[in-house]
């Protein structure tokens, strides 16, 4: 359940949605699996997972949601294996050569008659609401994933106004004076991984893991023209995570002085251990976000 990247969005409305009625809302699009001649399948299902009913698991004054989407396998090797035996047995019949609409109702055919003996596989995206604080938070490491559940979403919802986290300051600017000068904030260290690209028209890249950053190799890199696109950081030995140009948090942990508090917490259930960890997540991260803002400048008003 603890994230593992943060795709952050910011309310430009205050979220007054009750529990019930955000429920009920969901209710409209619950997960139901592909049916027979279905390729994909995408709605609502329970956080707390196998057994749990409610869409909407509400902890400490946040909501946690999760999308499911199901979608089936039919191999491309297999189809374009069977396209072409059935064209060749069509033109050697009919002594002519068949054009592309009609190679692709053929195609379309064929997928439509092994739907339903595919295999279906299916992923779940978490996100959780933050009312007081504003945020919504998706455990994305696309942005695209994100936008699907955000999409997903305001189509229960009629509407749902937020925006990418955007700060007064360019991270990149930011991330590339810490690293050329060695002077992140006192809370901020920096770790053993970048992605450095250049200002020209070929937009080289350089990309350090596992690597002394301070090196002069690194300065070097940036005293020709190259830019930090991705840091690796650590926040006040709490949380780790290797931030990107856009503000998106990848791989992220959380260290020790949080899985302390975890391992203090006696959960007799499934359920008492999810609400635990969600609610110290949640509230960790209900600290982090500020201050993740705060280091670019605060937020771009604009």
């Amino acid at each position: 359940m603890w994230f593992k990247n943060l795709a952050v969005y910011r309310f430009t409305e205050p979220f007054t949605t009750s529990v019930d009625e955000f429920e009920e809302k969901l209710q409209e699009k619950r997960f139901r699996p592909c049916g027979s001649h279905d390729e994909s399948s995408l709605g609502w299902t329970a956080p707390l997972g196998k057994g749990a009913e409610q869409l909407v698991h509400a902890a400490n004054g946040f909501f946690m949601v999760a999308l499911k989407k199901e979608e089936k396998v039919v191999p491309a090797a297999v189809v374009n294996e069977m396209l072409q035996e059935k064209i060749d047995d069509i033109e050697e019949r009919e002594a002519r050569k068949l054009a592309r609409k009609e190679r692709t109702r053929i195609k379309d055919e064929l997928i439509f008659e092994l739907l339903p003996k595919a295999f279906a596989f299916s992923r779940k995206t978490y996100a959780y609401i933050d009312p007081k604080g504003g945020w919504i938070v998706v455990d994305a490491a696309a942005a695209k994933k994100a936008e699907d559940l955000l999409s997903t979403l305001r189509q229960c919802l009629g509407s749902l106004p937020v925006v990418p986290l955007n700060t007064a300051e360019n991270p990149v600017a930011i991330m590339t004076d810490w690293l050329m000068n060695q002077t992140s904030p006192g809370d901020i260290s920096i770790e053993d991984e970048c992605e450095l690209r250049s200002q020209s028209d070929e937009g080289a890249i350089v990309r350090c893991k596992r690597h002394d950053l301070t090196l002069p190799e690194i300065k070097n890199h940036l005293d020709n023209d190259k830019q930090v696109i991705k840091l690796a950081l650590n926040w006040a030995d709490r949380l780790s995570f290797l931030l990107d140009e856009h503000l998106a948090v990848k791989r992220l942990k959380f260290l020790d002085l949080i899985q302390d508090q975890v391992a203090d917490i006696d959960a007799g259930t499934d359920v008492e251990r999810f609400d635990a960890d969600f609610s110290i997540m949640t509230m960790e991260l209900a600290n982090f976000l500020p201050r993740l803002v705060e280091l670019f400048g605060g937020e771009n008003q604009t």
